[in-house]
């Protein structure tokens, strides 16, 4: 274990802070080729049916319009394994959205006036969009994401229920949540000789090289992807989007460079979105607050084109003590875009339902939620058994309460106001899965004393270039200044994607696994390494294969105060603050950067951000950031992180779990708790907008 060795555990700025803040950094859509042309995608506008005729001639008679493809004459692709990269393929049209041409011209204005203008005929036909808890397609599927069971069962819940002396049925809804990162999805491509270079906004560039070798039909050798610089994914750039395959169908297509980036208003349809869900949590438990019984019954949506299928109950297996249980999800195959990965998927949206369930059974039993979570500890992992490798969510609830004030608060509903102002305050526990996959690295020491890392990472915002070199710099005992780390580039030792908080882990241990190996290899030489340098190649691919025995996972704490206001109905949040235990915090000064943006995204999640289907054009009526409301400064309170350092042997060579999505997991949950507190109110239906809270308001006098 390194967590002695510095420059672990310290605060180090960020290696590429400059280069960001002074424009060198340079992202996908800053790279123009010479003779570099420009991609406008054209989206379908019925909801179902098919494309009947491509009036291409009417914009190819425009001046600077250089191609217009489409199914009848685009390049035929090999089938992806994803279903969304088949673009251009067939006249099929699964969803409003799906891209049924792409205009290709000298400007990007005259690329976007022309796909405007392109004149596309359809076959429409009935189309289904609506989610309902009773829908004729529901059918429970075999697994649920990351390959979990769609259902577990555990002892008889259905005899445990009703026997129990404090009971709570309650059913938690959320509309569509999307992605919204501040960079939008872009590509630039270009053939040379055969060789296909593509500079991508995404979370991992192996991945994307793959997914372009596979539909090309080419070898991985003639393709190199790049993603440098990314700014915000959120999961919406964890997998390969369309922009990528098209604006290397075009660059073929044409013999030029071509760059394409998405306007904003395509990105809902496209780049994918946290599932909308239907959520029943049943709870019984003792009068004591000791739960007997547990059920979480997850209804949700995929699409057409492929399943996915969110997988909200699977937290339910992990959080409390519960002898009888029932996990379950069920999905409707909708004509809606496919939904795909946001920040946390099935841990943000259903820690949202248990967590509101929680405190719906702390009132019933009339205890304190944070005392009735402390009651509910289990001594394994309740699903499988397994013991934790470490697991300090009850030092989180009592170090977050100290830190809150949360002794002495009176639990009664709606009595602190302040004039036309209630005052209420709630808890919600959180958790994340630690995640790893295999990874590669290697490491050089150049004669004149400086260190080169490079690993296929990708830093999406995280930090992760600096705290790779702090992992080298502390295992090679040298400088931090005196390491350089190239990441972004599939040319590079091939690594996992950034997603599922796996990215430092996975990473991070090869690299650690690397300088190890490269720190003998100096130790035997006397008189440092030799002016050509020294290089050392490590993976991880054996050490990830073995199975533990431990439940991996991270927890944390959030307490939330909010001030309501019963005049507009208006909910103000004052206070947020977590508390986590993610293993060893290898870079406070990112990590709490990491914590605070994702509370940041599940305030959002509570109060601001909603995506409504229309029904009768199978669209999400909100695709911009005018009317999807994503929080603003002045939304965002103080907002305090804070963790409690674990020694967990059990991870990997640096101790680390990852922190990137649990601070976004019970942020909700605990703020629909302080509304409620506050109010007396319990609203079920996130967010929780001025309009849904009003009618059950009084003002003051």
């Amino acid at each position: 274990m390194t967590h002695a060795s510095t420059p672990l555990g310290t605060p180090a700025v960020r290696s590429e802070a400059r280069d960001k803040v002074t424009g060198a950094a340079r992202y996908a859509a800053e790279h123009s080729p010479p003779g570099c042309a420009y991609a406008s995608p054209v989206p379908a506008t019925v909801a179902r049916g098919r494309v009947t005729a491509v009036h291409a001639d009417e914009v190819l008679a425009r001046p600077g319009v250089l191609a217009v493809l489409s199914h009848e004459n685009a390049p035929r692709l090999k089938e992806p394994d994803d279903p969304i990269l088949a673009v251009l393929q067939n006249a099929r049209v699964p969803h409003r959205g799906w891209y049924v041409a792409l205009v290709v011209a000298d400007t990007p204005e005259a690329a976007a006036e022309a796909a405007e203008a392109l004149r596309i005929e359809y076959a429409a036909e009935e189309h289904d969009v609506r989610l309902t808890p009773t829908h004729p397609g529901l059918y429970t599927p075999d697994e649920a994401n990351s390959g979990v069971p769609a259902v577990r069962e555990r002892g008889d819940f259905d005899a445990a229920y009703p026997a129990a002396a404090v009971r709570v049925d309650a059913t938690y809804t959320m509309s569509a949540l999307h992605n919204h990162p501040m960079e939008p999805h872009a590509s630039t491509a270009r053939w040379d000789d055969g060789h296909l270079t593509v500079h991508d906004s995404s979370q991992g560039s192996t991945k994307v090289r793959d997914a372009l070798a596979q539909v090309f039909g080419l070898e991985q050798r003639q393709i190199t992807v790049v993603s440098e610089h990314v700014g915000g994914g959120f999961g919406s750039k964890g997998t390969p989007r369309p922009q990528v395959v098209l604006a290397a169908m075009a660059a073929r297509h044409t013999g030029r460079p071509v760059k394409l980036a998405l306007p904003r208003r395509h990105l809902a349809a496209v780049v994918g979105h946290r599932a909308p869900t239907v959520q029943r949590v049943r709870i019984g438990a003792g009068a004591d607050g000791v739960i007997t019984a547990l059920a979480h019954e997850v209804v949700t949506q995929t699409s057409t084109v492929k399943e996915f299928v969110e997988q909200a109950a699977v937290p339910a297996r992990v959080m409390y003590t519960s002898p009888n249980s029932r996990t379950s999800h069920q999905v409707a195959a909708l004509d809606v875009p496919s939904p795909s990965w946001m920040r946390a998927p099935g841990e943000a949206s259903g820690m949202y339902a248990l967590e509101s369930a929680m405190d719906e059974l702390a009132v019933a039993a009339g205890l304190d939620p944070v005392e009735l979570r402390l009651r509910n500890e289990p001594e394994t992992e309740p699903d499988s058994g397994n013991p934790f490798s470490s697991r300090r969510l009850a030092e989180c609830l009592r170090e977050g309460a100290r830190r809150f004030g949360w002794e002495g608060r009176d639990p009664r509903p709606g009595v602190r106001r302040e004039g036309d102002l209630l005052i209420g305050t709630g808890v919600a526990s959180a958790t994340y899965p630690v995640l790893v996959s295999p990874s590669a690295a290697t490491a050089h020491a150049a004669g004149d004393g400086t260190y080169l890392i490079r690993v296929n990472a990708t830093d999406i915002g995280t930090g992760a270039r600096t705290v790779l070199a702090q992992i080298a710099a502390g295992v090679l005992g040298a400088p931090l200044e005196s390491v350089r780390v190239e990441i972004g580039s599939s040319d590079l030792p091939a690594a996992p994607l950034a997603g599922g908080s796996s990215g430092t882990a996975s990473w991070g241990w090869s690299v650690h696994k690397a300088c190890a190996l490269l720190a003998g290899r100096l130790k035997d030489r006397a008189g440092g390494p030799p002016a050509e340098g020294i290089t050392v190649a490590a993976d991880t691919e054996r050490e990830v294969a073995e199975e533990s025995p431990y439940a991996r996972h991270a927890f944390g704490a959030h307490f939330a105060e909010v001030r309501v206001d019963t005049v507009t109905g208006e909910i103000r949040v004052g206070r947020l603050l977590g508390v986590y235990a993610a293993g060893h915090i290898l870079n406070p000064r990112t990590a709490r950067s990491q914590f605070i943006g994702a509370m940041t995204m599940g305030l959002g999640m509570a109060l601001t951000e909603h995506s409504t289907m229309d029904a009768a054009f199978g669209d999400f009526a909100e695709h911009d950031l005018a009317s999807y409301h994503v929080p603003a400064c002045a939304d965002v309170p103080a907002i305090e992180a804070y963790w409690v350092d674990e020694d967990d042997p059990h991870l990997n060579p640096m101790g680390s779990k990852g922190i990137g999505e649990i601070g976004t997991v019970g942020t909700a949950a605990a703020v629909a708790n302080a509304v409620h507190h506050a109010t007396g109110v319990r609203l079920r239906d996130l967010p929780l907008t001025p309009d849904k809270l009003l009618p059950h308001l009084r003002p003051a006098g």
